[in-house]
């Protein structure tokens, strides 16, 4: 009995030891970058920084906003895309498919969430960017090749995450629409989705951080143009393709305010997440009635 005292002891400390260790290593990672870009903030300013829309380090401008902007759009296009594609393969995958057609398919969502981005950089660079060139005209490097690059990228975290959440309502709530005569359809419809709504949001949430902070493939066909794109065919600069492309040879405040990008990348991703936790945590109160 004390033996397995102990052991309980040692693991319960164990894993908060862990804990606060992942803890610290945030918080050093965010400090170091605070450290860096802070001669920027403090010379350039925050607001100018923010709000500038002049990227131009030879002449000492180093405003982001249009790249604030092109991220933003790059985002929300790819979440427009994947969501509803995700959602429902998530509801066929949990709900509706055979189990032979199930082995299929998790294996094939797996092995997408394992490709390395410059895989998925390199196809959409020899085969997207050329069939957009052809048919819709322009270089092809564009808004709208990063979104359809990011919309396979995000597609297995949210398929992933939305299938537990639906899996993981209790059987109990189906046997009961059924025995109530409604269908398949409607049980999802009206019972399943509902209550797996909440995990389906974190998966989006954490779709949402993968497609804002990837770099490597939106740099291979976003076409870096430092502008706000008019239409979904124009070039664009990312926030982060800004970093991973300057980050080698800048100095000094062009160095500075390359972290001081990194920033103000992290305070929307923080932005973000707030309003989508706040959105989850509304539908909880409303659906749960618990709080």
């Amino acid at each position: 009995m004390e033996k397995n005292k102990l052991f309980e002891f040692l693991i319960e400390k164990g894993l908060f030891i862990t804990a606060i260790f992942s803890i610290i290593i945030i918080l050093f990672i965010i400090l170091f970058i605070l450290v860096e870009g802070l001669p920027a903030l403090e010379t350039y300013g925050f607001f100018n920084l923010f709000f500038g829309c002049d990227w131009n380090p030879s002449d000492g401008q180093y405003g982001v906003f249009t790249m604030i902007v092109a991220s933003i759009y790059v985002t929300l296009l790819s979440l427009l895309m994947a969501v509803p594609l995700s959602v429902l393969c998530a509801i066929f995958i949990a709900e509706i498919a055979p189990d032979n057609i199930k082995k299929i398919l998790k294996p094939a969502i797996e092995t997408l969430s394992g490709i390395p981005s410059v895989v998925y950089g390199f196809f959409g660079l020899i085969i997207l960017v050329p069939i957009i060139r052809f048919h819709f005209g322009g270089t092809g490097f564009s808004l709208f090749a990063a979104s359809l690059i990011l919309t396979v990228m995000v597609l297995p975290t949210i398929i992933t995450i939305s299938q537990d959440s639906l899996q993981s309502v209790p059987q109990e709530y189906r046997e009961a629409s059924f025995g109530l005569g409604a269908t398949n359809w409607q049980t999802i419809r009206h019972i399943i989705f509902p209550t797996a709504l909440p995990g389906i949001i974190t998966a989006i949430i954490l779709g949402m951080g993968r497609a804002i902070g990837e770099t490597l493939a939106v740099i291979m066909v976003a076409g870096n143009v430092i502008q706000i794109p008019g239409m979904i065919f124009d070039p664009l600069r990312t926030l982060t393709s800004n970093i991973a492309l300057e980050m080698g040879y800048a100095t000094g405040m062009h160095y500075s305010a390359l972290f001081g990008t990194a920033i103000v990348l992290f305070v929307i991703i923080i932005i973000l997440l707030l309003i989508a936790n706040y959105i989850q945590y509304k539908y909880k109160i409303n659906v749960g009635g618990e709080y």
